[in-house]
């Protein structure tokens, strides 16, 4: 299969271009195209077979449920039993980084919610997504466009770099907003309220505004989100946590690669050093793969400070770290 890669514009999309990726869409085929947070991989949600596509295509493991992509409110009702924190939510945070868990109806298959009772929906904020969804006329599953397990895709390159000769055609529009992925909640039972996965929507927003602290899920609740049950975002080189206080592990920095917000005291072969925790979620992704490309040996990484969007992008290093 031979994948194409088409520049569009990410404010004033082609609709030619839309037009040729929706009907790939309804089509039953696959399409990568950028959100707000990350690239995601893109398929009919209400029809398993082209479903089954997207896990086929990122090698992931089949109970992992998929987010559906809607373009407006609306759709949310021929999806999921909705309540009235969900349309208070829908109306406040979307378009946005916001995933919302609720209880599905049978239209969606089982492929695609990773055979639960429930399924996570959201609107993303990006004119080419929106755009494609538009057209499309229904909702899109979409993960990220990456394979299983690697560094989620934040530009069109890195989606192609796992996905050529696999997919029909990614949608180039740039680099995205966030880097790291939607926050997902669970407000199926409206009297408790879990956080499934942190991410670019801050928790202390989202506790203001619901005016209740979220929960944190166990296992069975956990299942609920994508992106929780496995390692996920990682190179294929080790990574660690590091910290210039109580790193004791006799490690040849020389060799490595380090990121961070902070200069570290070590002597390392090559750091990337972020100003801010907005630009180390923005960039994490790709550091990741670039410090793999340069030939380092394994990556130290700082955590950043647990709040906002930090607590998603701590989140994510953790997991990249292979620390639960």
């Amino acid at each position: 299969m031979i994948t194409d890669k088409i520049k569009i514009d990410a404010f004033n999309p082609d609709q030619k271009i839309i037009s040729r990726a929706a009907d790939l869409i309804k089509d039953g085929e696959l399409v990568a195209f950028p959100t707000e947070t990350v690239y995601g991989l893109g398929a009919d949600a209400l029809n398993a077979e082209a479903v089954k596509k997207i896990f086929i295509a990122k090698g992931r493991p089949q109970d992992n449920p998929l987010i559906l992509h809607v373009s407006d409110i609306e759709q949310v009702n021929d999806l999921v039993y909705t309540n009235d924190i969900a349309r208070s939510l829908m109306l406040n945070f979307w378009p946005g980084a916001l995933t919302l868990v609720m209880n599905a109806k049978k239209i969606i298959p089982l492929q695609t919610r990773g055979g639960l009772n429930t399924a996570a929906v959201r609107m993303p904020d990006n004119p080419i997504a929106l755009a494609l969804i538009s057209r499309a006329g229904i909702p899109i599953a979409a993960p990220s466009a990456n394979l299983s397990g690697r560094p989620s895709p934040t530009d069109a390159e890195s989606v192609y770099n796992d996905m050529a000769g696999k997919i029909n055609l990614i949608l180039d529009g740039g680099s995205t907003n966030y880097g790291i992925e939607s926050t997902v909640i669970d407000i199926s039972d409206p009297e408790n309220i879990f956080l499934l996965r942190a991410g670019s929507t801050g928790i202390e927003e989202l506790e203001k505004f619901l005016n209740v602290k979220l929960k944190i899920p166990g296992a069975n609740n956990l299942k609920r989100s994508p992106g929780t049950r496995y390692r996920h975002y990682a190179p294929n080189i080790p990574v660690y946590i590091f910290d210039n206080d109580s790193e004791k592990i006799e490690r040849d920095y020389k060799n490595a690669g380090y990121l961070g917000l902070n200069e570290p005291d070590e002597n390392f072969k090559e750091q990337i050093i972020f100003n801010d925790v907005q630009n180390y979620a923005h960039g994490l992704f790709s550091a990741f793969r670039k410090l793999e490309s340069d030939g380092v040996k394994f990556i130290s990484i700082e955590l950043p400070p647990l709040s906002g969007i930090g607590l998603g992008l701590t989140d994510r290093i953790k997991r990249a770290a292979n620390i639960s």
